[in-house]
């Protein structure tokens, strides 16, 4: 059992160096290359004539191989003999330095300063080093630096245009209807406004919410707008006639966000009763109860592809679901903190989920992470992403970071000055959004505006250059 151990051990710990050659000092007294190896290795044997006074390796005090005991004579340090560096060069492998250190006839000096670098062949992926110890070289294998992240693609920087007042309350969520020519917004003032996108002029107020509108979605298929609130009421109003016409009950608590399936009819909504549901958009009908989180689900996103419902909870996880079994497939336990904002990127098959902690991107469909995105030490509301590779999280004490999807570079920090008038504590971003040309960001805040910034048209990589340092920016795994 002893032997196995050893050769287990041997094998993890210098199974890099082991098809390195290998000289006893005591090679003469035992009588032959293989005695004194209780492991099997293969040993070259050099010159068994001469006397072979020392093997070279490093300087500690150490046996110079394995099996040898580390007595007072074989951990005394000596200077090796010429015969003993000349067995060693006879007993190296051939290979091109050794070629070369013949064409060029190297003394002694030099082979015992060389011996053990050149002449003998590395593992991949393994780069030799000298170690300076107490005076003394050592040879030193080390393992190559990990790759550091690839340069990020220059993005150029988004700035405040326009700032749009109107409502009396916290602006809760926001969305753009698909044609791009308007959008709607929903407010702790209990009413959803509709607004011109190019002028910013009010178009239409609508009320019917009797508490906090928590969010508001634009039907592509249909001329529907779909709102939730604080009052557990999820509504459909048809934009022909300005009027409520559906009404979804059945959640137990505030309904906190919803979405619309691409492809089917069907709406889901996630609450505070820590459900999300699933509602055929006709009938009215709860077609699904997910349940399986512990505590409010704060976001929900859907998609055409599996798995079709993400939801983010406060109890600091994330589901991925099963439409049709409307069952849990994966769920991802990564967040430390409550998770309030999810975003699928509009080309990858990946996602982002905002947490306090970090904002992590996973790949679908089994949720495998790919990286963090480190360094918004904030409770993070929204997250939105275009098909350039811009993502921002907006959060609530008012910062907004913009970072580069590819490589999780943070490459703009915002903070937008509050409304006149208003408390610096109401500076928080409640929701963010790009319009369908995704030229334009839209903000709900926290005083009360909604702030549209564009990008910098006068910006080139030479005026805002990337200050990108990548020993400092690496990724983190988890």
């Amino acid at each position: 059992s002893h032997k196995v151990k050893m050769a287990v051990k041997l094998r993890t710990e210098y199974g890099s160096v082991l098809h390195m050659p290998t000289l006893k000092e005591n090679l003469r007294e035992k009588g032959g290359p293989n005695t004194g190896d209780p492991y099997g290795h293969k040993q070259y044997s050099g010159n068994q004539g001469q006397e072979l006074e020392y093997m070279i390796t490093g300087t500690h005090p150490y046996p110079p191989g394995p099996g040898v005991a580390l007595t007072a004579d074989t951990k005394v340090q000596r200077m090796p003999s010429e015969s003993a560096a000349q067995s060693l060069a006879v007993a190296l492998p051939a290979s091109q330095s050794r070629l070369d250190a013949n064409r060029t006839a190297a003394g002694v000096g030099d082979i015992y300063r060389h011996a053990g670098i050149s002449e003998r062949s590395q593992p991949p992926g393994m780069s030799v080093a000298m170690v300076e110890a107490g005076g003394n070289k050592n040879t030193a294998l080390m393992a190559k630096k990990a790759p550091t992240m690839p340069k990020p693609q220059w993005h150029p920087p988004w700035k405040l245009y326009r700032v749009i007042s109107g409502h009396l309350g916290w602006v809760r969520c926001i969305a753009v209807e698909p044609g791009n020519q308007w959008f709607v917004t929903g407010s702790a003032d209990r009413t959803i406004k509709i607004w011109d996108l190019a002028s910013g002029k009010l178009k239409l107020s609508l009320t019917g919410h009797i508490s906090t509108v928590r969010g508001v979605i634009v039907s592509a298929r249909s001329p529907y707008l779909f709102s939730c609130g604080e009052d557990k009421q999820v509504k459909c109003w048809d934009l022909e006639y300005n009027k409520v016409i559906r009404h979804y009950h059945g959640h137990l608590s505030a309904v906190y966000g919803l979405d619309l399936h691409p492809t089917i009819d069907v709406l889901v909504t996630c609450s505070r009763d820590s459900t999300a549901r699933i509602w055929d958009v006709r009938t009215k009908a709860s077609v699904h109860t997910l349940s399986g989180h512990t505590n409010a689900v704060a976001t929900v996103k859907c998609q055409a592809a599996e798995p079709q419902i993400i939801t983010g909870s406060h109890d600091t996880t994330i589901r991925l679901w099963d439409l049709v079994a409307g069952k849990t497939r994966v769920t991802l336990t990564n967040h430390k903190k409550s998770v309030r904002a999810v975003v699928l990127h509009p080309r990858h098959y990946t996602f982002a989920s905002g947490s306090p902690d970090n904002i992590k991107q996973w790949k679908f469909p089994d949720g495998n992470f790919i990286q963090n995105l480190s360094g918004h030490n904030a409770i993070i509301n929204t997250l939105a992403v275009n098909s350039d590779g811009v993502l921002v999280s907006g959060a609530d004490n008012g910062t907004m970071h913009l970072w580069d999807w590819r490589t999780g570079y943070n490459f703009q920090r915002v903070h937008a000055a509050v409304q006149p008038g208003s408390l610096d504590s109401e500076s928080g971003i409640f929701a963010c959004v790009f319009d369908q040309s995704e030229s334009r960001l839209l903000t709900a805040e926290a005083d009360k505006t909604i702030k549209v910034y564009k990008e910098d048209d006068t910006a080139t990589e030479e005026t805002h250059p990337v200050s990108w340092k990548p020993e400092i920016i690496k990724r983190k795994r988890f």
